[in-house]
């Protein structure tokens, strides 16, 4: 068996395609926790997300009483060219995650003020995936600090840059 080669878990690039990036919620939100999800679609939701027809809105997930995930709120578009027997543009979509991921998210939404928001929308080796964060909201202040923060990084790290070069 000299010939075979092992087998990688990495990704490569060309195997993730972005769709969508939710800019806003390392902004409005502190991010606790993170998970890739799978998504249930249907076949003209799918040729509409790999045409970009998608918006977030005010999407967010919860979990149902049977703790099956579910996503509300995210808009994806009629797909022009499907039959009559489309898809519908707001309906709540399910989130595949195994048993688990939904025990540990299940138990971390115990605490108060916590929600779990869609982070970014992408194919992985041709599946549709969600990535969703469990957050707790800034308030107007925190929010003001954290852009100060951010900045400060940047300008040391410019700083930093510039001395290495010269």
């Amino acid at each position: 068996m000299a010939g075979k080669k092992k087998q990688s878990k990495e990704v490569e690039p060309s195997e993730v395609q972005l769709i969508l990036r939710n800019r806003r919620v390392r902004h409005d939100y502190e991010i606790l926790d993170e998970y890739e999800a799978g998504m249930v679609l249907q076949g003209s939701e799918v040729k509409s997300l790999r045409a970009g027809d998608v918006q977030w809105g005010d999407a967010h997930a919860r979990l149902d009483h049977k703790r099956e995930l579910y996503l509300y709120g995210l808009h994806i578009g009629e797909y022009r060219f499907a039959a009559t027997t489309g898809h519908i543009a707001q309906a709540r979509r399910k989130l595949l995650l195994n048993r688990g991921e939904i025990d540990k998210l299940a138990g971390s939404m115990q605490g108060k003020g916590l929600s779990i928001v869609p982070t970014a929308l992408l194919f992985r080796r041709g599946w549709a995936k969600c990535c969703i964060a469990v957050v707790r909201g800034r308030k107007k202040e925190d929010k003001r600090r954290h852009m100060v923060d951010e900045a400060k990084k940047r300008d040391i790290q410019r700083e930093m840059s510039r001395r290495l070069r010269g």
